[in-house]
Order: structure tokens, then C-alpha cells, then sequence
């Protein structure tokens, strides 16, 4: 007889992290975290301020531009996936229809 049967099976991976919300975690952090520094050395609140709104601004359109860039990934994953069907893909303007073609000095009866 064998010895006990140990588990061959591999350990699952973790789960994929989501980079984006990730960036926008951090970039919230440093939004919070600048104006608080910017008032302890001794800046204006209305400094403190308008880099804060600034900041705010800027984490909103790169999260925007984030998301808009990982939909634009995973269509073009998801189309590098999808089987090619029919005739896409095809070059010319329609110069190889079928029939037939007579050339040009070929009279046509």
C-alpha cells in the first residue's frame, strides 16, 4: 500500500488588485495629508486651500483618465479573445468582388 495521498493541487492566486483605485486610495491620502502640512509650517488657510482644490482637480481627471484607459485594455483584450468571423479584416476597396472582369482591351460581346 501507498503512503497517504498528499494535495497537488496548486495554492489559488490572490485576486487581482485594482491599480486604479489603488492610485486614487493614495491620491486622496495626499490630498488630505498636503493642506494639513502646508497649515503645521505656518501657510495661509486660504494656501492651504487652494492646494487642496487644486490637488482634488487633478486626482479627479487622472481617475478618469484611469478608467477611461483600463476599459480601453480590456476591449482590446476582449477583441484579441473573440474569434475572427467572415470577411473583417479585409484590404482594398472592393477591388477582388467576384464575377468576372474583361480587361480593358478585351471586347465585350
Amino acid at each position: 500500500m501507498s503512503g497517504p495521498r498528499t494535495d497537488q493541487r496548486r495554492p489559488s492566486p490572490p485576486p487581482a488588485t485594482d491599480t486604479a483605485s489603488d492610485v486614487v486610495r493614495w491620491a486622496a491620502f495626499s490630498c488630505t495629508l498636503v493642506p494639513v502640512v502646508l497649515l503645521w509650517y505656518g501657510s495661509s488657510l486660504a494656501g492651504a486651500t487652494g492646494a487642496a482644490l487644486g490637488l482634488a482637480a487633478v486626482t479627479a481627471v487622472c481617475r478618469i483618465l484611469l478608467r477611461q484607459s483600463e476599459r480601453g485594455a480590456a476591449r482590446l483584450l476582449a477583441e484579441e479573445r473573440a474569434p475572427h468571423r467572415g470577411r473583417h479584416h479585409r484590404t482594398g476597396t472592393g477591388a477582388h468582388r467576384g464575377g468576372r472582369h474583361s480587361g480593358a482591351t478585351t471586347p465585350v460581346d
